[in-house]
């Protein structure tokens, strides 16, 4: 008659499941923007050898946006990705990323640019709301004071992009939007959305600088996570 299988084997299986989950993520996150990168490596081609200056600040807004939405995904998978696979989350940073490339596919059109933004925007704003139920997912699972900590650390960043920084990134691309297309002769035919698409080169590089200080700041609280876990 076969024993029951041990603690320590149970938590082995569980931890090789996260593990592939967890590459599962970060593989999907690389992919899906290096098709992103794809397409705005061939729409700045056009703009930056024919030096048309008022198109490099989207050539590097879109930059941003790829390292914006990689970063963001790859902090997210190493502090709260485990099994099972969440699908209704992986389909919606695909969804993203689609959107994202269709933005990509012209940088001449800024009223086009700001359109599509706010439609991506709109979309990274459901994935916080998404991911709202997998961080108190972790928060009752959290088996220690390292744990509980980092998780609140996390829902406290979660609850500040749904309330303000990401919603302020929507109502500023809807206002673009709406400018340029109640005043196309000074916005469009003048080049005034340069100055649109200096605001948002301003915000992107400050959330980006925002991202990097918050991975940095829960970096150790990670580290203490997993060894509080693994002691157990």
């Amino acid at each position: 008659m076969s024993s029951p299988p041990k603690q320590g084997s149970r938590r082995a299986t569980r931890h090789e499941l996260d593990s592939l989950v967890v590459n599962i993520e970060l593989t999907l996150a690389s992919i899906i923007q290096g098709v992103a990168l794809s397409v705005l490596t061939e729409s700045s081609r056009g703009p930056l050898g024919d030096l048309r200056f008022e198109q490099w600040l989207y050539v590097l807004n879109g930059l941003l946006i790829i390292l914006l939405f990689w970063s963001r995904s790859v902090s997210h998978t190493l502090t709260l990705i485990r099994w099972p696979l969440e699908f209704s989350h992986n389909f919606l940073y695909i969804t993203c990323t689609l959107v994202e490339a269709i933005t990509f596919t012209d940088l001449g059109d800024p009223l086009r640019w700001y359109a599509f933004n706010a439609a991506f925007a709109i979309l990274a704003w459901s994935i916080f709301l998404v991911d709202l139920r997998i961080i108190r997912q972790r928060q009752t699972e959290a088996r220690g004071p390292s744990e509980r900590e980092l998780y609140a650390k996390i829902l406290k960043d979660q609850r500040l992009n749904i309330l303000w920084l990401v919603p302020g990134m929507i109502l500023f691309h809807l206002a673009a939007t709406a400018t340029l297309h109640r005043w196309p002769e000074l916005f469009i035919e003048r080049n005034g959305h340069v100055g649109f698409a200096a605001v948002q080169t301003v915000f992107l590089s400050g959330y980006l600088m925002y991202v990097l200080r918050f991975f940095s700041a829960i970096a150790p609280k990670i580290l203490r996570a997993d060894q509080e876990e693994a002691t157990e």
